[in-house]
């Protein structure tokens, strides 16, 4: 992906207009993913047009050539489907028996023109996300983008739009719901296409936007190989974080014992999570819990955790325990304000008392600190039922 958006903002910054496929559905056995793009630009000193990156491995890249290159002449945007059947398996190409949905468009200065931040931002590993409505009744709003940050968003025209974005997309209705829900893709760096009525009805269809998104999925380290570590991984994968479990202990600390981690470290916690740091691994968006209710443990990974920017920091433990940790980090040098950030003990008020009911509570805890949930019954709410998020 790196080397397409290379060349792909290279002619940009030429002016030179660039077709592009991408793939933004898959069924069955596709062999690429949603997000994988071919592009189709100008060759060297008038020679014929050049094909850069790959929407299925070689199935059908004559077929998106070929289309890539009347959109940029027509400028019209174009979704198209390739699968196998009787009349079009050979026609194109693709033997796999998979099926694509690839939106071919032409991108340009003034249909995209802050491509050049976007780049940066993802050069500079800041979250950013674009949205690009890549099927809708009304053929001038295809094709049109959003671009969604943790702080705002942006429409083709380049004006900032506020944390929804009104109005760049066609209708006010459709840029909020978009925002909205490509602010949760962004958290977890996840790409997914998402289907609304024309106007943004969540339960309608006929509209249909691609979200990009270019950050890589959050952290969450659990300290402490307990059960309840267990069930906490097994729910922050569901998640989509990237689950890391730790302990000092290599006797629980094992793989077997947490098949749902992506990762099982053997380690002092806060020797691990300052290693982390130090190799530039953590950031705002990682989650910490800390389930090992052990001092000798848990104050001097909390120590620590407390004094970063993160987006949560949890601790297991009775309220006994609590008073007797807050006391040691504060003994430690820990200020008031750094002590408030803590969520001890861990967890929501559900009347949680297995490890899987302890998890889901931890789960909505963190849920709710990341978009500013207060944790009460949707009944006894009122207002948006969606809200901006704190810090992603």
């Amino acid at each position: 992906m790196r080397d397409v958006l290379d060349e792909l903002l290279a002619w940009w910054r030429d002016g030179h207009p660039v077709g592009m496929g991408t793939v933004v559905a898959t069924f069955r056995s596709a062999p690429r993913p949603p997000g994988a793009a071919m592009l189709v630009g100008p060759g060297d000193d008038g020679a014929p047009p050049v094909a850069v990156g790959s929407v299925s491995g070689g199935c059908v890249e004559g077929a998106v050539f070929d289309l890539a290159s009347e959109v940029v002449t027509t400028g019209r945007p174009v979704l198209v489907r390739y699968g196998i059947s009787d009349d079009d398996a050979f026609a194109v190409g693709l033997t796999c028996g998979g099926i694509l949905d690839v939106f071919v468009e032409r991108v340009d200065r003034e249909g995209f023109p802050d491509l050049d931040e976007v780049a940066q931002d993802i050069a500079a590993g800041r979250p950013v996300a674009v949205a690009t409505v890549v099927e809708h009744p009304d053929e001038r709003v295809l094709g049109r983008r959003l671009v969604i940050r943790p702080d705002g968003a942006t429409g083709n025209d380049g004006v900032a739009a506020g944390p929804r974005g009104s109005g760049n997309l066609g209708t006010a209705r459709l840029t909020d719901a978009v925002a909205d829900d490509a602010l949760g893709l962004l958290a977890g760096g996840l790409s997914e296409t998402l289907t609304y009525g024309p106007d943004g009805e969540r339960r309608g269809e006929g509209c249909r936007v691609f979200v990009s998104s270019y950050a890589p999925r959050p952290r969450m380290l659990v300290f402490g190989a307990i059960d309840f570590a267990a069930a906490t991984a097994r729910v922050g994968s569901f998640l989509g974080y990237r689950v890391t479990v730790c302990d000092a202990r290599p006797v629980f600390a094992t793989a077997t014992r947490f098949p749902d981690a992506d990762e099982v470290v053997t380690d002092w916690p806060h020797r691990y999570l300052a290693a982390e740091v130090d190799a530039g691994r953590i950031d705002g968006r990682t989650v910490v819990c800390v389930l090992t209710h052990d001092p000798k443990f848990d104050v001097p990974v909390l120590d620590q955790a407390l004094r970063l920017d993160l987006a949560y920091v949890g601790a297991m433990g009775s309220r006994r325990t609590h008073d007797d940790r807050l006391a040691r980090l504060r003994e430690a040098g820990v200020p008031d304000d750094a002590l408030a950030r803590l969520h001890s003990p861990i967890g929501l008020d559900l009347g949680s008392r297995t490890p899987e009911e302890t998890a889901v509570s931890i789960a909505a805890e963190i849920v709710a600190a990341r978009w500013g949930g207060s944790g009460e019954s949707l009944t006894a709410t009122g207002g948006r039922i969606h809200r901006p998020p704190r810090s992603i």
